[in-house]
């Protein structure tokens, strides 16, 4: 069994940052494509950022481009998420997916429990 633990989120100010880490358990890590995805309420989840099982190529939401930043450590087993330039729209829970597909997608196999990003204007 999978389980991948969030941390990280928390309330910042428009124009600060945050980065947030998702620690995933057992040694199939480098099996999976890691992602971010965010929901906030009355809106379905949306991908956020995504990252290959190598870590060679990363993908993202038009709306994080040039702010947010992913990264893996597959010695760590953790993926991580670095957003700067926040803004009140960002808020929202932030979720980390592990996908045994090649990019990860709202269909991922496994998922944290979410940690909730706060921007305040």
């Amino acid at each position: 069994q999978v389980q991948l633990v969030e941390s990280g989120g928390g309330l910042v100010q428009a124009g600060g940052s945050l980065r947030l880490s998702c620690a995933v358990s057992g040694r199939t890590f480098r099996r999976y494509a890691m992602g971010w995805f965010r929901q906030s309420p009355g809106k379905l989840r949306e991908f956020v950022a995504g990252i290959r099982r190598g870590g060679t190529s990363t993908y993202y939401a038009d709306s994080v481009k040039g702010r947010f930043t992913i990264s893996r450590d597959n010695a760590k087993n953790t993926v991580y998420l670095q957003m700067s330039s926040l803004k009140p729209e960002d808020t929202a829970v932030y979720y980390c997916a592990a996908d045994n597909a090649e990019v990860p997608t709202t269909h991922a196999d496994y998922w944290g429990q979410g940690t909730q990003v706060t921007v305040s204007s």
